[in-house]
């Protein structure tokens, strides 16, 4: 029986395992962040630590995007891929002993918060390098949107389980279920058996790559535009997700519960996104996608607190996450088609640094804006900035 056109990809058995393993990664990764940033409001009342829970989950990925990107383009990939879920399993056991044993405070939550970012930052180029790899170029489209609904599930998913596990267990039981997690994902891509990909092109030096990285973006107009619509779109959306702990203490009857399923609402939103996609994308173009996507989470980030009642919020919820993957997808497929294979780690990390360094900079703006005057009014303010900026970016088409 052949499978939905959103689903071909995972008719290969290669792609099909890759994909498990990611699924797996971004549950660890999410799971991690709901939990840190419940932890923190009890922690502390400042609206700022809390913000920075984002901020930290996300810096790293700006800071060491291009560096891991050049190591994916000059390393085997596999191995490396194995080594960044390592590298989150002993992050979560460590996080896991500290929160057992009441050891856990707000300022060493934000650095292991940072750390765990780290190995996001290792992994998220080397994934988007491989897939191109992987899956024919006919299937790429609907390979990327698969590639958000892993991401998505898991915020469906992962809140519900962590939210499961915070009010019954704890917030050391989810760091505990991490390891798991993180182990499995690794043994997964270890069952991965790539094949050496031939290549006419000399061999490169790690400085040597990041510089050629560099270069290629900079000569690259369309790929300079690309980057700068996504780093607005997710300073835009960074007030509502960094605040998002905040707003639902703040709907009536709000609380661990609250935040977990308005997080699961926006996972679901963007995995009925990635289904439908297909059929979209036949009809409207790609920047078409970015405008409305960009409008409607302006729209509906400020409904949720500007009318704080959780029948309202949940289906505002699942609108955002239509309209979040609808932008990151098209933007992403934009990115992919313009990048050779030789700098695709790189210029996917780079991309992937205009994407978190807007996160991690709209986290620490809207966090200290909130602190200043409200979260309703940081949320407002980061709406319009993503409304104004639509008639500049149309220009840069």
């Amino acid at each position: 029986m052949k499978l939905p056109a959103a689903l071909e990809p995972l008719e290969g058995p290669v792609f099909r395992g890759l994909w498990l393993a990611w699924l797996a990664a971004n549950l660890t990764m999410g799971m991690n962040d709901i939990a840190a940033a419940w932890l923190m409001t009890s922690l502390t009342p400042s609206p700022v630590m809390v913000a920075l829970v984002s901020t930290a989950s996300t810096l790293p990925m700006f800071v060491l995007g291009l560096p891991s990107g050049a190591l994916a383009d000059i390393v085997d990939r596999r191995r490396y891929f194995a080594a960044t879920q390592l590298w989150v399993s002993l992050n979560a056991a460590l996080l896991a002993l500290l929160a057992l044993t009441g050891q856990l405070t707000a300022p060493l939550l934000l650095l292991l918060t940072f750390s765990n970012g780290v190995g996001l930052a290792m992994r998220l180029p080397v994934f988007a390098a491989i897939i191109p790899q992987v899956v024919p170029r006919a299937q790429l489209a609907p390979a990327l949107a698969l590639n958000s609904v892993a991401m998505n599930l898991s915020r469906v998913v992962g809140p519900m389980f962590a939210g499961v596990l915070l009010a019954g267990l704890g917030t050391a039981a989810v760091f505990v279920c991490n390891v798991v997690l993180a182990a499995a994902a690794m043994v997964l891509i270890l069952r991965w058996r790539s094949e050496p990909q031939a290549s006419t092109l000399p061999g490169e030096r790690f400085v040597g790559a990041m510089r050629a990285g560099i270069v290629f973006t900079l000569q690259s107009q369309r790929l300079r535009a690309v980057l700068l619509r996504a780093f607005l779109f997710f300073l835009q959306t960074a007030a509502l997700v960094s605040l998002l702990p905040l707003v639902a203490r703040e709907l009536h009857g709000g609380g661990p519960g609250t935040f977990t399923v308005m997080l699961s609402c926006m996972g679901i939103g963007a995995v009925i996104a990635a289904f439908v996609f297909p059929r979209w994308h036949a009809r409207f173009s790609r920047d078409r996608f970015v405008d409305a996507g960009t409008l409607a989470a302006a729209l509906l980030s400020s409904l949720i607190v500007a009318v704080p009642e959780l029948w309202l919020a949940l289906p505002a919820m699942v609108g955002i996450g239509v309209a979040w993957l609808s932008v990151v997808n098209s933007l992403t497929v934009s990115a992919q088609l313009v990048m050779p294979d030789w700098v695709r780690a790189r210029g996917m990390s780079i991309y992937q640094m205009a994407l978190m360094g807007g996160a991690a900079a709209g986290s620490v703006l809207w966090g200290q804006l909130a602190g200043l005057t409200s979260v309703r009014m940081a949320i407002w303010a980061a709406a319009a900035l993503g409304v104004l900026a639509l008639p500049a970016m149309r220009r840069l088409r």
